[in-house]
Parts: structure tokens; sequence; C-alpha cells
């Protein structure tokens, strides 16, 4: 996963965020939908739906995580 600087992340539009209103959970690229997911357990109802959703478009599958 390539890192990700402040400067990256700010040009990153909020549509690519689980949660645009606080930019948490980068949904830009598999790497980082990847890392969403491992840190789904910290996420709110609304943002593991569009981790998820993101899993699916990106992979063709839901998360393999159980969720």
């Amino acid at each position: 996963m390539a890192t990700l600087t402040a400067k990256t992340r700010s040009k990153i539009p909020s549509s690519k965020f689980a949660n645009p209103e606080k930019r948490r959970f980068p949904l830009q690229d598999k790497a980082h939908i990847r890392a969403a997911e491992s840190y789904e357990r910290y996420a709110s109802p609304a943002e593991k739906s569009k981790i998820n959703a993101a899993a699916k478009k990106a992979f063709g599958k839901k998360s393999g995580r159980g969720r």
C-alpha cells in the first residue's frame, strides 16, 4: 500500500471515504479498502456498510471477515 501523506489525503474527494464528514477510512484503492476492512471493528454500522460495498465493487465479494 502506498503511503498516504497528509497532503495526498487532503486531495482525495470526501466521497472516497467511508465517513465523508470525518474523512475516516479512505477507500480510493484496493489496498486502502483492505486496510479499512481490517479496522471495521472501529467503524459505525454506516461506515461498515460503505466499506463492504467498496470491497464488493473492488473484489467482487463481501468482506471475507464474516461481517
